[in-house]
């Protein structure tokens, strides 16, 4: 059975937890590390007595661990991921917007390969990452995204519909940086975080985050629309997003593989 261990254990994290331990995926949550126990108490007490939780993530990373999920935030991506990778354990990233500086994707990629092990990129809160890679095999003119979120989502006070941002993957991820990983996986799969254009819009009308992709090339075009249901704990977070870090620990660990 697969080890995984999770650090934050906000929304996604406990998500996660939850799926493990009501047997959706067949593995073994070893180790919780958070820097605040808050999150982890929102957990069910029966769930709370059977897991070991750290605020120390010298203790969290000499744990036997075959996965580590991380579910936390672009800091802790950049604070935590060499040690991980670095240590032989393999690595969910769920706050793909640090992977935004071709640096440090380069040095985590470059760990990855000498420690023989594999970093994992969910397809998060939007679909069409299969019919992406896929196209990019033949190439792709243009990738656009627009998201389109309520105010209180993107931290923004409008009464109208309101454009806040127009431009490219590579500094979306800078300036909304708890919003937009979906644009930094499009970026990742597709023609990169200079060429993917994204659009953000403020929409007080909505009650849903909603993302649409239209992508470009010489397979043809195809576009996806996706509105996602706010997750309960965090309406910064889309629930699809904590359910494709499910769907990732499943395909790993089954011995059939579907999609690109």
């Amino acid at each position: 059975m697969m080890k995984i261990g999770i650090i934050g254990c906000g929304n996604i994290g406990r998500v996660v937890i939850r799926a493990v331990f009501e047997g959706v995926v067949d593995c073994e949550v070893v180790c919780v590390f958070d820097a605040d126990r808050r999150g982890f108490e929102k957990l069910p007490k029966e769930v709370i007595s059977c897991l070991l939780f750290t605020d120390k993530f010298d203790f969290f990373i000499m744990q036997d661990m075959d996965i580590v999920v991380e579910a936390a935030s672009q800091e802790a991506v950049r604070e935590f991921s060499a040690f991980v990778l670095g240590g032989g354990k393999d690595m969910m990233i769920m706050s793909v917007g640090a992977l935004v500086d071709a640096g440090f994707r380069g040095q985590l990629v470059g760990l990855a390969k000498e420690k023989k092990v594999k970093i994992y990129i969910p397809s998060g809160a939007i679909a069409g990452i299969d019919g992406l890679k896929s196209a990019m095999s033949a190439g792709v003119g243009g990738v656009v995204l627009t998201t389109s979120k309520p105010p209180s989502s993107l931290g923004v006070d409008t009464k109208t519909k309101r454009i806040i941002y127009d431009g490219y993957a590579e500094e979306a991820v800078r300036l909304f940086p708890k919003n937009v990983n979906v644009s930094a996986t499009l970026a990742l799969a597709g023609v990169g975080f200079e060429k993917t254009r994204v659009k953000i819009i403020a929409d007080p009308n909505l009650k849903e985050n909603v993302h649409e992709v239209v992508v470009r090339g010489d397979f043809g075009t195809f576009s996806v629309r996706v509105e996602n249901v706010p997750s309960p704990d965090n309406p910064k977070t889309s629930y699809l997003a904590a359910l494709s870090a499910i769907a990732t620990l499943k395909k790993i660990t089954s011995p059939l593989q579907i999609g690109t």
